[in-house]
């Protein structure tokens, strides 16, 4: 059982006697009853006693970090008229959705005769006694600048945007705003990612940290949720960082670590894009590994944007043509790099079977993994690669390949990271891969290729918007068109 002492204590009395309790208080202890947090709670969801300035919960999903978060502020400003509380969330729209608006959000564990008003033009919230909450987004680092408060709710910073160091300047910006009353006070949660903020929030003096696995909360979930991600998922890397809480560091001497991986993460892909290239590192067998299916697409900056993982786990040839067909279809590709390794003739008839005019390129593997994966790994290095979005399996298999070409990542091999060097190798170090008018480093085009707006100039051509896609698999490249 995962409930509290006092809760277990209730629950343990015969239901006369727990009957004879409960009849023993007034209309009014009654009615507060679904709303005393301490008594629902689990303990490591009450904030912990003694002085401290900064208490982190570092848990998975489902835990409860929210609930936890929110059932905090409510007690922070029923008990002090005069707190000024920071709500700070990755985008202010996430922020209100979650944190104030969602299912465990502020409003919603608020008792109704106490429950703050909430003024979304002005993005505060103000309880009957007088207590005040801001919302913020972590997103515009100087709108912390100058706002003083007294607590703080930071809600999900390692997914804080960090382009340009603004998250560690939003979370700078909000400590040294952290200066009235008479004990100052922040309370993050999120579930974890190796990301520079929270590195440095674990290495901090004075930290209190909670921290948690999905399964605390069982009482709370679905049990078929908790048995199909754990099957699913199980003990990957990435079971263990969202189901079981743990921070999955990098690998010493990997071509890729997480915080290179932060650094090139992009909100969406471009809106705009000149080619696109698909990478298939096809399975030996049908029992065997998966079909790695990456999708790549070069900007009109010249900065190559990976905008969709469609792999596939232990497919058929049948299976794994299809999707690959379904993401040439989806994105529009202009070529579909697949490795010939294992059986040349074959992969090729069987993308062909898939769909006939599937613009195939083969290619053969005479280096090692780690020997292909270097130059790749060089582009990200010179920013020169943006994830669109986040991979994590994709993402887990390119921090465990090595310098030396040893993997030590999740699976047997780094199916998905082959496909990706495939495709990058085609479209940036291959001469097609090279804009027009462009050199090949740094990727800043000459002015007499460039249009007034001071963009590349290119050859015309009709604008083409990509199709929705067909495979659940391929994330939706949305209002994407090529030129």
């Amino acid at each position: 059982m995962t409930k509290n002492r006092r809760l277990r204590y209730l629950l343990s009395l015969a239901p006369a006697d727990r009957l004879q309790a409960l009849s023993s208080l007034s209309d009014a202890e009654r009615e507060e009853l679904a709303w005393h947090w301490r008594l629902w709670a689990r303990n490591e969801q009450v904030a912990p006693p003694g002085d401290w300035s900064t208490w982190l919960i570092l848990a998975g999903r489902g835990f409860g970090k929210t609930r936890a978060g929110s059932e905090w502020v409510r007690e922070v400003a029923t008990s002090d008229p005069t707190a000024r509380i920071a709500l700070v969330g990755a985008p202010l729209g996430e922020a209100r959705a979650v944190m104030v608006e969602g299912d465990s959000g502020i409003l919603s564990v608020s008792p109704p005769r106490r429950r703050p008003k909430f003024e979304p033009s002005l993005r505060r919230l103000t309880w009957p006694n007088g207590a005040q909450a801001t919302l913020y987004s972590a997103g515009e680092p100087d709108s912390l600048r100058g706002p003083q408060s007294s607590h703080a709710w930071c809600d999900e910073i390692a997914k804080w945007d960090n382009a340009g160091g603004r998250a560690q300047s939003a979370w700078d910006n909000l400590v040294l705003g952290l200066r009235l009353g008479d004990s100052p006070r922040l309370l993050a949660t999120t579930t974890p990612r190796a990301v520079p903020l929270l590195r440095a929030i674990l290495a901090s003096d004075g930290l209190i940290l909670t921290r948690g696995r999905s399964e605390d909360n069982a009482d709370n979930l679905p049990p078929r949720f908790l048995r199909d991600v754990r099957r699913t998922y199980g003990r990957s890397a990435l079971g263990r960082q969202e189901l079981d809480g743990e921070l999955i560091e990098d690998i010493a001497g990997a071509l890729w670590t997480r915080s290179l991986l932060e650094r090139c993460r992009a909100l969406a892909a471009p809106p705009e894009f000149t080619r696109t290239v698909i990478g298939v590192d096809p399975p030996a067998s049908a029992s065997g590994d998966a079909c790695g299916i990456v999708v790549t697409a070069l900007g009109l900056d010249g900065v190559a944007h990976v905008v969709a993982d469609a792999s596939v786990r232990k497919p058929s040839p049948e299976r794994w043509a299809r999707a690959v067909a379904s993401a040439a279809q989806a994105w529009q590709a202009d070529r579909i790099v697949a490795e010939a390794n294992q059986g040349g003739a074959m992969v090729e008839s069987v993308l062909r079977a898939a769909d006939l005019s599937l613009p195939v390129k083969l290619v053969h593997a005479s280096k090692g993994k780690a020997a292909r994966a270097e130059p790749v790994a060089a582009l990200y290095e010179a920013g020169r690669v943006r994830h669109a979005g986040v991979f994590p399996e994709l993402e887990d298999e390119l921090c465990g390949l090595l310098a030396g070409g040893e993997y030590q990542g999740p699976g047997r091999s780094p199916d998905r990271a082959d496909a990706l060097v495939w495709a990058m190798t085609e479209l940036m170090l291959g001469r097609a891969g090279i804009p027009r008018g462009c050199s090949r480093l740094p990727p800043v085009c000459s002015a007499g290729n460039r249009t007034t707006s001071g963009r590349p100039r290119l050859p015309n051509s009709p604008m083409r918007s990509p199709r929705s896609p067909a495979h659940p698999q391929i994330r939706s490249p949305g209002p994407i068109s090529k030129r």
